[in-house]
């Protein structure tokens, strides 16, 4: 019987409405605790759960810039109000009005849109990367990560012992310790789900299509021909994030369209596997260790000979 294909995730984040169904259906699947400040938002930004960690498996984020999106008219303008836009607006003349009035006597907005305007929201829905490269892998000492059968990487939280040596060492800052148990935690791509055939539950709910699952080769075709349409549509500055298998980390499982510098979206601009350099070390490591013994033994030699001379 032949292996899976490998399976991952390519997200469009050109077609992201920022809905953060995904977020939602990620934790009711999985029984992720809620990390929602109290209150239910942060006051920094209508994100509200801010970046990945133990218990945000699926983070999407919200980023606002002060450019339009290619052609696109975000409606209006970044600009602060002058006196006549504010007096247009008179609360008390609204409430006179009352809800019979007819909705074209009534403004919705005190400024009114005019022109395009240099504003736009960037959404990105984020994920653990499932490296094909990874580190996490690399430095566990228990053999709580993993590599499935679908080329996935998965934390078996009853073999974790909270070491927490995979922290540091994901390039990414993907995988974090839950503070009651100290055990890690990060996205399984759905394990359970794969295994019966069905489709990952963030998947499964984005209504837009943003996040895509299936074989990661199709995925990568799929990304190509997506990316060339947005060039030919003027959104020069479209590009993929992780698609690449000659980049640092071997290509990521979960890849990304972006519409601008990964930096933007918190991501590093040139991901490398952080035990890259770890066989080179520990060669470094043995040669110093034969250079010492080789040493130790030379002196201990010459100690000898000088006693044996007196």
């Amino acid at each position: 019987m032949s292996a899976p294909p490998r399976m991952g995730f390519f997200t469009d984040t050109s077609v992201c409405i920022g809905c953060k169904a995904c977020e939602v259906a990620c934790k009711e699947w999985n029984a992720i605790p809620a990390d929602f400040p109290e209150g239910g938002f942060t006051g920094t930004s209508l994100d509200n759960s801010e970046g990945l960690g133990a218990d945000t498996w699926r983070h999407v984020a919200f980023i606002e810039q002060r450019r339009p999106l290619a052609a696109q008219d975000p409606g209006t303008p970044r600009t602060e109000p002058t006196r006549h836009d504010l007096a247009r607006l008179d609360v008390l003349s609204l409430a006179g009005q009352g809800t019979s009035s007819p909705p074209a006597q009534v403004p919705a907005a005190p400024v009114e849109p005019s022109g395009a305007g240099e504003f736009r929201w960037l959404m990105a829905s984020d994920v653990c990367k499932h490296c094909t490269h990874a580190a996490c892998l690399d430095v566990c000492p228990t053999g709580s990560l993993f590599r499935t059968e679908f080329g996935t990487v998965v934390v078996q939280e009853d073999i974790c012992n909270g070491c927490g040596y995979c922290i540091p060492a994901c390039p990414y800052g993907v995988i974090d310790q839950r503070k009651d148990d100290g055990r890690a935690w990060k996205c399984t791509l759905c394990y359970d789900r794969l295994g019966v055939g069905a489709e990952p539950a963030c998947a499964k709910a984005c209504p837009t299509d943003s996040i895509q699952f299936g074989p990661l080769d199709e995925l990568r075709g799929r990304a190509d021909a997506r990316l060339a349409q947005l060039h030919r549509a003027g959104v020069d500055e479209a590009r993929l994030y992780g698609r690449d298998p000659d980049d640092g980390v071997g290509g990521d499982g979960a890849f990304f369209l972006l519409l601008d510098e990964p930096e933007v979206y918190g991501l590093p601009p040139d991901p490398v596997v952080t035990t890259r350099d770890l066989p080179r070390m520990w060669r470094h490591v043995g040669m110093a260790a034969l250079s010492l013994v080789g040493g130790v033994a030379a002196a201990f030699a010459s100690t000898i000979v000088t006693g044996r001379r007196r």
